[in-house]
């Protein structure tokens, strides 16, 4: 199983570990990982993360990475990360990548 991220998710990856960079650099990089290892065991088990509320849609779920909210779409053999985002914001439905 494996997790693919969509190029808006990769752009948006690359925003938070700017904006973090901007005050430590080692935390940026620290939590880029962080994002990408919870991305890869997800894949493993696609269906753990719960069904992303705004959306009710079964193949659309989440999980949190401390205050960041990770959406991704389960797709055979893994899941493709659709967007990642600070936790306090709402989905906006032309988000669903």
């Amino acid at each position: 199983m494996k997790a693919s991220w969509t190029e808006g998710a990769e752009l948006e990856l690359y925003e938070i570990g700017d904006y973090i960079a901007a005050d430590n650099v080692e935390a940026a990089v620290a939590w880029i990982e962080r994002l990408r290892a919870r991305a890869d065991a997800v894949a493993r088990m696609p269906r753990s993360g719960r069904v992303v509320p705004e959306l009710d849609v079964e193949d659309l779920r989440e999980v949190f990475v401390g205050t960041y909210r990770l959406i991704y779409r389960v797709i055979p053999g893994g899941i493709e990360v659709m967007s990642v985002f600070e936790g306090s914001k709402q989905l906006r439905v032309d988000d669903e990548r």
